[in-house]
């Protein structure tokens, strides 16, 4: 690749880059440049929204760069004050150790081992003592520290900043004097961070680092930030046709800047895939299912990801059935049988039975292919039934002879 064509790929779905002719000069050093972005272990699974940057860092690799890929053990402790609006609760180390475990399981399913140096910040901060962490902290002052948006609210509306929390961007800063970097990734929400690691560099006698910002995802509901909690995520480490499956469901919209984001293919491919669809009629769902091939293919491997567009295409093009189904053994209730709710709620396919006949009312329960229509339905000791709710959820349930 030559020069201008690094830029144009790297700079595919970045938010900004600072200073912005920063890249260009870097690239042009000629030697592998030692890229940053740290992590938190705040939680033990990663899904595409992590994905963005990480993604990002392979791309830097395949052109022959290092990347520093830092578990904030120590800085998780502290807890990242980014964009709250009130203090927040650290981890204890024992949270921190076993979210950090599942980090170095799930990492390689994207990034390149050889050229992955995964490194814990505890390393050196362990090691620093008072006074040392006094001499930091005089490396920046109060009022700088409440120009970051969130302080300056919260400043502002008298609410409480702790201490400790003015500690977090210093010390995510003098990671990246300890490694060195020549680039540091985050996203958006980490710009301020990003910069204090470019000024602590400076004051240290090192180049300043480039800053890159990633956007935030939106979740697979199309409006709000991919979160676990909300729901709407696809996770590094679920089966092949979940994550398959779930890439399937995306709007038409939001397939273009998972593409964008995510995607490994030259951006004429992706635009030559648009203009085919817009101009010339071609069927969008192709277009999805290449992106949902691609994605599982690098979170898993090949055949998985052919063995899941199979079975998603028998799912739900033919209206097939998975080829694996849970099992289930239910007992029956006072009066010797059980309610389709309640045989719903017990293998796990609704939450609640009162959901289950909501389902039910709304048509999206079949009962052994046949939809179900009767929300009194029942079941008898020793019968075997196969139930779905929706397109996605099956079980097999056999009642319990008395």
């Amino acid at each position: 690749m030559s020069l201008d064509e690094k830029v144009e790929s790297i700079r595919r779905g970045i938010e900004e880059v600072i200073p912005e002719d920063g890249l260009v000069e870097k690239l042009a050093l000629g030697r592998p440049l030692r890229i940053k972005a740290g992590f938190d272990p705040t939680a033990p699974d990663l899904h595409l929204g992590h994905a963005v940057l990480i993604s990002k860092l392979r791309q830097f690799q395949d052109m022959g760069h290092e990347v520093y890929f830092l578990i904030g053990d120590f800085t998780a402790t502290i807890g990242d004050p980014s964009g709250k609006s009130a203090t927040r609760p650290a981890l204890t180390a024992e949270e921190v150790k076993a979210n950090a475990r599942t980090y170095e399981e799930q990492i390689y399913r994207i990034l390149d081992p050889e050229r992955t140096h995964l490194v814990f910040n505890s390393n050196w901060m362990s090691g620093l003592k008072a006074a040392d962490l006094i001499q930091l902290a005089s490396r920046y002052t109060v009022a700088r520290m409440l120009e970051r948006d969130d302080f300056h609210q919260r400043y502002q509306d008298g609410s409480a900043i702790a201490i400790h929390e003015f500690l977090y961007p210093l010390i995510q800063g003098y990671d990246s004097v300890e490694l060195k970097a020549d680039v540091e990734l985050g996203g958006t929400d980490q710009r301020f961070n990003l910069l204090v690691g470019r000024e602590l560099q400076r004051q240290f006698g090192q180049q300043p680092q480039l800053v890159m910002t990633t956007p935030l995802l939106v979740g697979l509901d199309g409006v709000k930030k991919m979160s676990k909690s909300l729901g709407n995520y696809v996770g590094v480490k679920e089966p092949a046709v979940d994550i398959f499956g779930k890439i399937m469901s995306v709007s038409d919209d939001l397939m273009w800047r998972y593409y964008e984001l995510l995607s490994f293919r030259p951006w004429a491919e992706v635009e030559q895939m648009r203009r085919a669809i817009s101009d010339e009629g071609a069927n969008p769902r192709d277009a999805k299912e290449s992106l949902a091939w691609e994605l599982t293919a690098r979170f898993h491997n090949e055949q998985e990801a052919e063995e899941a567009r199979k079975e998603f295409i028998a799912r739900f093009r033919h209206g097939g059935i998975p080829t694996e189904i849970e099992e289930f053994s239910l007992p029956t209730d006072g009066a010797g049988g059980l309610g389709v709710a309640s045989a719903l709620k017990e293998s796990g396919l609704v939450s609640s039975t009162s959901e289950g006949l909501r389902m039910i009312r709304q048509g999206g329960v079949k009962v052994d292919g046949e939809r179900v229509e009767d929300p009194r339905m029942r079941f008898e000791a020793g019968e075997r039934h196969l139930l779905q709710v929706g397109k996605r959820k099956f079980a097999r349930v056999t009642l319990k002879k008395s």
